[in-house]
């Protein structure tokens, strides 16, 4: 699975209240000159371009592979995967998005024996928390699962549905990504960073490098990304 370019250096508990029928604040966003995205609540830089709505108050997140200043684009979706940052597991426990999807990481956790703090890690870099995230290549859902892995792995078009509708779905996308995980796990078992760079890039990639991290820039940004905040969740609470 291929990461945007862009990496967004971003404070994502600020945006726990961008839902239905809760409070928003204005949030402002720019990319700098590395091509880092960056988030705040303040706009303490000349380069921030606010991404509130005027007409509804509700926050548009920018599509990060085409965003211009002062055009950010009105759905997430087209965002596709980001690298994002929670200030720590507490912060994490606040958003509403996560809260929504909780029981159904936990039962993907113990289901395909996968560490949750791993799990959490990689949906806040995927999507945010956000089941309807679509990435222009067409990743879909909490773990921005591409329809041919899903496939792979038992999600089907029939009846109930086409499998691109089927990862829309947090329950099913939570499940298929993990184990998906859990198979890369097997095949890269003890190196957690080759399992998310297989996780980003496919593990075709990783083998032709001879089992490394393939020397793609969206990849190593995403291993550091996932790494970062899996230390963060996996760090014992302090209250």
């Amino acid at each position: 699975m291929k990461a945007l370019r862009v990496v967004a250096s971003a404070i994502f508990s600020l945006l726990g209240g961008l839902i239905a029928g809760v409070a928003y604040a204005d949030i402002y966003t720019f990319v700098d000159a590395k091509g880092v995205r960056h988030y705040s609540n303040i706009p303490n830089d000349p380069r921030f371009v606010n991404l509130t709505d005027p007409n509804t108050g509700k926050t548009r997140l920018p599509n990060a592979g085409k965003y211009k200043s002062g055009t950010p684009n009105a759905t997430w979706g087209a965002m596709g995967r980001s690298s994002s940052t929670f200030k720590n597991a507490a912060t994490l426990e606040t958003n509403p998005s996560y809260l929504a999807v909780k029981p159904y990481m936990q039962a993907a956790a113990v289901e395909y024996g996968i560490d949750l703090a791993l799990l959490k890690a990689i949906i806040a870099t995927e999507s945010a928390f956000n089941p309807q995230a679509v990435s222009p290549k067409g990743a879909r859902g909490l773990m921005q699962v591409m329809p041919a892995t899903a496939q792979r792995f038992g999600v089907a078009n029939d009846g109930e549905g086409s499998i691109a509708a089927k990862l829309a779905d947090p329950q099913t996308n939570i499940a298929t990504g993990t184990r998906y995980l859990r198979y890369l796990q097997g095949l890269f078992p003890g190196d957690l960073e080759l399992v998310i760079a297989s996780y980003n890039a496919g593990e075709g990639a990783v083998k032709r490098y001879g089992n490394r991290i393939p020397d793609y820039p969206e990849t190593q940004n995403y291993v550091r990304s996932v790494m970062q905040l899996y230390q963060q969740f996996s760090a014992p609470s302090k209250s």
